[in-house]
């Protein structure tokens, strides 16, 4: 909970603000989300080797590799900002974020579920998952929210300075409290041999494995679809709101989604009582949020799109802790962490072209238009989760 909450902490400083520390960079729509695009390509690119590197060296190797990466790309990140670097500067720069992100993605969901079985935990994992999710929330609150008001009084820098100030201490953090428990390092044969290996074992186990399979071919869709809808609610809120320099407006679409994810972790209990099976719930997750990004594309006023946004946001969190469970039901120990970072890496690509294809949209015709797109592409991944309840599964049922 602890490392959660400091990671997730320095990260969302800026996420309140980066659309717009972007465009006040000189970057166009296009260019803007084009650079997220690259950040997820980054996450693309390097998800499989950082994975190899977390069940092979070790998850606590992974998480430090992770905190030092991100400092320093943060870093350059205000550089690109002070000298308005051309584009191809933070396209760079954007990868190397993305590097920073994936020695996190499957390490620290493996560390974690090692780390219980070793402890003898009995209990569900949504619970736990849950818990992890609210401590999220609660760093992504503060910091999204203090980082736009920062940026609103002094100028859309600060909130990056904090950052690493923050990524260093979760660094200091990591190195003295966090223990490989439940889980021994592979002496392999040489990084590319562990590589194929790893690869294969995580193929089998992943898109070899039916019901991971279908999740995994919806997440492009959904993961790619929160990106932008995350990112582009920055400037479409400033929009409708007629002051494009009020920033800590800008925070409040970051803040609600950290509202959302501490709610939506409170309601995870309540939620695996209403249903019988966690495809329903990622069901009804994907229809309620493709139908609430369309209706924040058709309203025209600030409140109502704020309105929406929330009601989004709950039910996007509330599915999360269920496919994680889902998901961590179907895999073993040993490639858990590069099975997940696959998985992670599906929902990136989809992020590398969807987010500047919709933000081409809002170039051309407006915020509003862009998700109408978005929702659309929301509901394209609907048929993959019900491809994977048709699987039954054995982490489907709720026990």
């Amino acid at each position: 909970m602890t490392l959660t909450l400091l990671q997730t902490l320095a990260a969302s400083f800026i996420w309140g603000i980066n659309t717009l520390f972007l465009l006040s960079a000189g970057l166009s729509n296009v260019e803007a989300f084009a650079a997220n695009a690259f950040f997820t390509a980054g996450q693309v690119i390097f998800e499989i080797p950082t994975g190899v590197v977390a069940d092979t060296k070790g998850r606590r190797t992974s998480f430090l590799l992770g905190s030092a990466t991100l400092l320093v790309s943060t870093l350059l990140y205000l550089l690109m900002w002070w000298i308005h670097a051309p584009f191809w500067g933070w396209a760079i720069a954007s990868i190397l974020i993305g590097l920073g992100f994936t020695f996190f993605s499957g390490a620290v969901d493996a560390w974690l579920v090692d780390c219980l079985a070793f402890a003898g935990y009995k209990g569900n994992l949504e619970s736990v998952f849950a818990k992890g999710q609210i401590a999220a929330g609660s760093a992504m609150l503060a910091g999204s929210v203090a980082g736009g008001f920062i940026a609103q009084a002094t100028n859309l820098g600060v909130p990056y300075i904090l950052r690493a100030v923050v990524l260093a201490a979760t660094f200091v953090t990591a190195f003295f409290v966090m223990k490989d428990l439940g889980f021994t390092p592979v002496q392999g044969t040489g990084t590319l041999n562990e590589t194929r290996r790893i690869l294969k074992a995580s193929i089998d186990n992943g898109l070899r494995n039916r019901p991971v399979r279908w999740m995994m071919l919806a997440a492009p869709l959904t993961s790619g679809v929160g990106f932008y809808a995350f990112y582009a609610m920055q400037p479409y809120l400033l929009e409708l709101y007629g002051n494009e320099k009020a920033f800590g407006i800008a925070g409040l679409a970051a803040a609600i989604i950290a509202g959302a994810q501490i709610i939506g972790g409170m309601a995870v209990p309540l939620v695996r009582r209403l249903f019988s099976r966690r495809t329903s719930i990622l069901v009804m997750v994907a229809i309620l949020t493709a139908a609430g990004l369309v209706l924040i594309g058709w309203v025209s006023t600030f409140a109502l799109a704020v309105a929406l946004l929330v009601v989004w946001a709950l039910t996007w969190a509330a599915g999360g802790p269920i496919r994680q469970a889902f998901i961590n039901g179907e895999i073993p120990s040993e490639q858990r962490a590069t099975v997940l970072s696959f998985d992670s890496l599906m929902g990136s690509a989809g992020g590398v072209v969807i987010q500047p294809t919709l933000g081409k949209v809002a170039d051309v015709q407006g915020y509003s238009a862009s998700y109408f797109v978005a929702g659309a592409l929301q509901a394209a991944a609907i048929p993959f989760i019900l491809l994977a309840r048709k699987e039954r599964a054995k982490s489907d049922p709720i026990r």
